[in-house]
């Protein structure tokens, strides 16, 4: 599965404008951000093996732009069924945009580079593998290390909606969900409605993958690593997408 250049182009537009919605005081730093690692940030996958999800170029956009949409709708959902709402829609979407950010890597050394090894494609469905460049970090503590290396503001809600949306999937958030006392519980109801949405929205980009054949070597976009073209999209993103 791939997006074409024309869908890659629309979720990217489709993502800056969540941007201008949502987004209030911190919206210039927030496209600081997005201008600087706009290369990789519009050609990313969201994860590196066919069978996870989004796999392919574009795929990071196209997951957060679903996570968005459903967190919105969680969270209506969640305060129709009795649920406490103690955050603004703008920490959640914040939350929601920038929870996997450290997916694209630290801001100048990319996270996933185009796997070249056929045999690991083959039998291990990789289409992507980590930059050995790039220091280890948890994809959570990444993302909240890349707001803080561009200078913007996290609330307290904000921090543990990206740290902990992989919910008990990462061992590492253990002590956040495993409390023997009612008063260390999370206290925040921002962690589950984007835990739950981020969920949902892998299985569904999964359950899309299956439908269109579940191929473990699909059709790939050509990156900018793997093509050395650099994406400008503030120069006109469908010149350099007409060329995939």
């Amino acid at each position: 599965m791939a997006l074409s250049a024309e869908q890659i182009q629309k979720n990217y537009e489709k993502h800056l404008k969540i941007v201008d919605t949502y987004i209030g005081d911190r919206k210039e730093s927030v496209k600081k951000l997005l201008s600087h690692m706009e290369n990789v940030y519009v050609m990313a996958p969201a994860s590196g093996k066919s069978w996870h999800h989004n796999a392919f170029a574009g795929g990071y956009v196209d997951h957060v732009n679903r996570v968005v949409e459903y967190a919105v709708k969680q969270s209506r959902l969640y305060e129709e069924m009795g649920g406490m709402i103690d955050y603004t829609e703008e920490e959640l979407v914040f939350a929601a945009i920038f929870h996997d950010l450290g997916k694209l890597g630290d801001g100048d050394k990319e996270n996933y580079v185009p796997q070249t090894d056929k045999w690991r494609q083959d039998k291990l469905s990789e289409m992507y593998t980590y930059n050995s460049d790039l220091d280890f970090m948890l994809i959570p503590d990444r993302s909240l290390y890349i707001l803080q290396k561009f200078g913007i503001k996290v609330s307290q809600k904000e921090w543990l909606g990206i740290r902990l949306h992989d919910g008990v999937f990462d061992k590492a958030n253990e002590a956040y969900f495993f409390s023997h006392m009612e008063s260390s519980r999370q206290k925040t109801s921002i962690v589950s409605v984007l835990h739950s949405a981020d969920f949902l929205a892998s299985k569904v980009e999964y359950d899309i993958w299956k439908k269109n054949g579940g191929s473990s070597i699909p059709k790939q976009t050509k990156t900018a690593s793997s093509t050395g073209k650099r994406v400008n999209a503030s120069q006109g993103l469908t010149n350099m997408l007409k060329n995939l």
